[in-house]
């Protein structure tokens, strides 16, 4: 395999994006229809200390000090550590009963390098022994940890912990693997390969032999083979997309991803592929589409997994970023048939309507930075079978939590944001929840981490649970819809969408990045 289509790919984003750059703003044009109004949401209990507005942290409440004691509804603190996060925690208990955290910090390289001192950039290892005290015990630093951006996973069957080095853009896929298996407190690094290609997301099977990598914009999808971890092997290499999030079916034959177009008129929404040549570990595979579909007030995909419910099949999804009826914002497809699923159900908040948008809110703190703002990013869910509940991180908003057992009518049931105060650096005011979330259900808890605030464990109150009244008259499916836009060649194009509202200045600025990520690592190579 040859990288120079990479590089040709690679030289054509710069010129466009820097040309782009110079004559267009962030915005967006024609916006398609507010198809969803906010989530419902459960009253909160005594010790909570409730918004005003759903989703909102104003700037009246941070310059009376009302947002200095923060926002939570039927959720109470547990643990904190740090000031920094990124955009994954995972967790792990080894074979000897020790209970790991991991999570990534560098948001954006050199943003908080400051903040993180002695610790350093790159992966945390906590122990989580007792979640009311997070410890932290190292940092993993080599080049994929430093800088993963959103491509940090961990597979819980063979306990590995992987990433590939990525920007906000995309970066020379360098990919780490680490075991964690016999002692998760001291991670054992296996292999460091540049097998990647490009970095920005990835995705692990379930059963924990096959990574994938996305680079987004550059159009890279890369399949990565962990038989051996020691011996990583490259599978199979596509160009047909601009994939960002992912995820494994169970039987690692079908891969979810959240297609996320550069321009206007690329698709953007939910795309599957076969994968099962790959899994089989085919000579050359082939991995047809099997189908695309899009919706209305589709923002930025970001991540999609699939879930089942009394044994029916579903499929939650998240867009980033956007503006309008197309911000970010959570939603849950009927997957009865994977060629045509369906949208039945959004999740989102007050704060997302776009009403509100056009409000005074606004001015509230990160409410209105390229990269920051009241829109969604990542959701998780603790198991594919009969899911309770769905974790997400709602940038500004905090971390939010929605019940899913009726998948058509979801609940927002519980909620945690701050506390938020003011900060004299422009970019480091209000919070910044980019991170998927950790759920365990036993505990009824959530980890967390906040790229202004750290990491967080909290645990849901007793009266984080579904009311059964709001049921009646809630907004159901039908009037999202989903539209099919075909199978085929998958050339990666799917007609007129609405537009997503992401300024360019994302892929040139994940360019800059990736200019200080090599220096960075380039220095400290140096200095060793």
């Amino acid at each position: 395999m040859t990288l120079a289509p990479v590089r040709r790919r690679l030289s054509l984003l710069v010129a466009t994006a820097a040309a782009v750059a110079l004559t267009v703003g962030t915005g967006s044009s024609a916006l398609a229809k507010d198809a969803y109004p906010p989530t419902p949401d459960v009253a909160c209990d005594k010790g909570s200390l409730p918004e005003t507005t759903q989703g909102r942290a104003s700037l009246a409440d941070v310059n009376s000090g009302r947002a200095a004691k923060g926002y939570t509804c039927n959720a109470r603190k547990l643990g904190h550590y740090g000031t920094v996060g990124g955009f994954r925690v995972t967790r792990y208990v080894d074979a000897a009963g020790h209970e790991c955290g991991y999570y990534d910090t560098t948001l954006l390289i050199g943003r908080d390098a400051l903040k993180q001192g002695i610790d350093g950039t790159g992966v945390y290892v906590m122990d989580m022994t007792d979640p009311s005290h997070p410890t932290y015990l190292k940092t993993l630093a080599t080049a994929a940890m430093d800088s993963p951006h959103e491509s940090l996973r961990l597979n819980a069957k063979r306990g590995l912990l992987v990433a590939v080095l990525s920007t906000p853009a995309a970066a020379v896929g360098q990919v780490d693997v680490y075991d964690v298996s016999a002692d998760c407190r001291n991670p054992v690094l296996k292999s460091s390969t540049p097998f990647g290609v490009l970095g920005h997301e990835s995705g692990f099977s379930p059963d924990g032999l096959t990574f994938y990598i996305s680079s987004l914009y550059l159009h890279t999808l890369a399949a990565i083979a962990l038989d051996d971890p020691s011996l990583p092997q490259l599978l199979w290499v596509s160009y047909d997309y601009q994939p960002h999030g992912m995820s494994v079916s169970d039987d690692g034959k079908r891969l979810y991803i959240a297609e996320a177009g550069f321009n206007s008129s690329d698709f953007s929404g939910l795309t599957i592929l076969d994968t099962s040549a790959v899994q089989a570990r085919t000579l050359n595979p082939s991995v047809p589409l099997v189908s695309r579909t899009t919706w209305p007030n589709v923002g930025t995909p970001q991540y999609a997994e699939p879930f089942t419910q009394h044994g029916h099949k579903f499929l939650m999804e998240i867009d980033e970023y956007g503006s309008g009826a197309s911000v970010g914002a959570g939603r849950i497809l009927d997957m009865t048939n994977e060629k045509s699923p369906k949208v039945i159900s959004n999740m989102r908040l007050q704060v997302n309507q776009e009403a509100n948008q056009a409000s005074d809110q606004a001015s509230d703190p990160g409410a209105s930075l390229q990269f920051q703002g009241y829109r969604g990013h990542y959701c998780s869910i603790a198991t594919r079978v009969d899911p309770t509940m769905v974790a997400c991180t709602f940038i500004n908003s905090g971390l939010r939590v929605f019940d899913i057992t009726k998948p058509s009518k979801p609940q927002e049931i519980a909620y945690y944001n701050g506390p938020i105060v003011v900060s004299p650096n422009p970019i480091l005011q209000g919070a910044f929840a980019m991170a998927a979330p950790v759920i365990i259900p036993s505990r009824r808890e959530i980890w967390y981490s906040d790229g202004n605030l750290g990491f967080f464990a909290v645990r849901l109150t007793a009266a984080a649970k579904r009311n059964p009244t709001l049921d009646v008259g809630a907004p159901s499916s039908g009037s999202g819809g989903g539209s099919s836009a075909g199978s085929g060649s998958g050339s990666g194009h799917g007609g007129g969408l609405a537009t997503t509202g992401l300024s360019v200045g994302l892929p040139v600025a994940g360019l800059l990045f990736l200019g200080v990520a090599i220096g960075v690592r380039v220095r400290r190579r140096a200095a060793s």
